[in-house]
């Protein structure tokens, strides 16, 4: 049976609600593939007294319909005990019904775990859903003390809008929100053992780089492969589990799922993201509501982050993908997929391989930056974490900062991020242009805070006569830490 890695606050959560005497309503949302089902079928397991999944978007090639989702609820419901005389519901109002009945006949007094999986789905158009399932709570299981209906959900949007924001019957019903977060590096290394996988922790970043910390997908690989063995294996053999992952995934959580590739393609080609004007006019999307819509959606559903640099000469709002399995796809495997099984063993030393490492890279850090925290020794300093973007003007040349980390103690790491498979070296150039950086910062913010240098390097800093500059060096292996 497969091992629960990780998550030790979440199923300390969930056993903690599982024990209170009332009423529980807990909705467990996050990107798909990141383990929601796993998480509750394996902390609840037994205790589970009535599980339902809705079904997919993409099954049979179409969209199921009111009809198709009802049948299969009825399906979940003779499973569980209903009486096989019962006929299938047409409404979701008389659906409920049948539940609430079923539960009844079931009630010895102990905690009735009630798991609806993929609730989205279920929510068909013009179906009356919301409806009958906030009526379903409201009117019966909420004044049951020992029901606990726990709801999944790989459209994070839909959660947040229908459940955790909902401005109707459903408002504040929530018990508790649980959003489920892709793995640390060091949980992903933990589930490589646990699967009997052997891979360095430099191997584990990279595997990170290319899957993210995606359970789902870190499941594919096989013991006694390298890991490029591995990459082959999942993404570029023409029956590789995941060749066709990339489009599956934005069909089977967004109506036009064309439209939201658009903009992830965009965001892909822009290390530190773009504006909502350059997104609009490249995309041909027009600014207004749907856009914004959009890309709160990308946001909720943890492919893109927004953020305003600290430094800017117009303050903007950007849009930066952050999923690195997008990003690896859109860069490697949408191009090469069927041309050759073995691209990634033979592209280890390719200029193109480098430089996806190096922007990659950055992403893992911006990733962790709790595991960065704590190599500084500040964790529970608060902090605001951002980039610096600088076109330069008759004053300044340009640049780019890729980390800023302003702390209430009175620092600011400047934070430069390499991606070298040996101790980085600074050179003289180099170190005239991190000073030029820390100057430019001083006079563009007028600080009154101590500005630390920092390097973020995979293996280290070589010590020469222009390491000086350096305030504090954090490796690879800071960021295996467990925060």
């Amino acid at each position: 049976m497969a091992k629960l890695i990780g998550r030790k606050h979440e199923i300390e959560e969930l056993n903690r609600l599982y024990n209170s005497d009332k009423a529980q309503f807990v909705a467990v949302y996050g990107r798909r593939r990141v383990g929601k089902t796993f998480l509750v079928n394996q902390t609840f397991k037994q205790r589970i007294i009535f599980h339902h999944t809705g079904l997919s978007p993409l099954e049979d090639g179409k969209k199921p319909t009111l009809s198709d989702q009802l049948q299969a609820f009825h399906y979940s419901m003779l499973r569980s005990g209903l009486h096989e005389s019962t006929p299938a519901p047409k409404s979701w109002l008389e659906a409920f019904f049948l539940l609430e009945k079923l539960l009844v006949e079931k009630d010895n007094g102990k905690r009735q775990v009630v798991f609806l999986d993929e609730l989205p789905w279920m929510d068909t158009p013009k179906s009356g859903f919301l409806t009958a399932f906030e009526s379903f709570w409201n009117g019966w299981a909420s004044s049951r003390d020992n029901i606990m209906l726990v709801v999944c959900g790989s459209s994070s949007s839909w959660i947040v809008n229908n459940l955790i924001n909902n401005p109707g019957g459903l408002y504040g019903r929530l018990t508790y929100e649980m959003k489920l977060s892709p793995f640390t590096l060091s949980e992903c290394e933990a589930f490589f053992k646990s699967n009997s996988i052997v891979l360095s922790q430099r191997d584990v970043v990279q595997a990170y780089m290319a899957f993210g910390g995606i359970p789902y997908y870190l499941g594919y690989f096989e013991p006694g492969l390298s890991l490029a063995q591995n990459v082959d294996k999942i993404l570029f053999a023409p029956n590789g589990p995941l060749v066709h992952e990339y489009n599956r995934l934005f069909q089977s959580l967004f109506t036009h799922s064309e439209e939201y590739q658009k903009i992830v393609t965009m965001l892909a080609t822009r290390n530190y993201g773009s504006t909502r004007k350059e997104i609009s006019e490249a995309c041909g999307i027009s600014m207004g509501g749907n856009l914004s819509l959009m890309l709160k959606t990308l946001i909720d559903s943890d492919f893109v982050i927004s953020y305003t640099p600290i430094v800017q000469q117009r303050k903007s709002e950007y849009f930066r993908l952050c999923d690195p399995f997008c990003l690896f796809y859109l860069r490697f495997a949408h191009q090469k997929k069927g041309i050759d099984p073995h691209y990634w063993q033979n592209s280890q030393n390719l200029p193109s391989v480098a430089s996806w490492r190096g922007v990659a890279f950055e992403q893992v850090c911006f990733n962790h930056i709790p595991q960065i925290k704590a190599a500084l020794g500040v964790l529970g300093v608060v902090t605001q974490t951002s980039t610096l973007l600088s076109k330069g003007d008759q004053t300044h040349s340009g640049v780019q900062i890729d980390l800023l980390i302003e702390r209430a103690d009175n620092v600011i790491n400047l934070c430069e991020i390499k991606y070298y498979n040996r101790p980085y070296t600074i050179t003289r150039t180099e170190r005239m242009a991190f000073e030029y950086k820390i100057d430019l910062l001083n006079e563009m913010k007028k600080f009154k805070k101590n500005i630390h240098f920092t390097l973020i390097a995979a293996e280290g800093l070589a010590v020469n006569e222009n390491s000086s500059v350096v305030q504090k060096v954090i490796t690879l292996y800071d960021l295996f830490r467990e925060s």
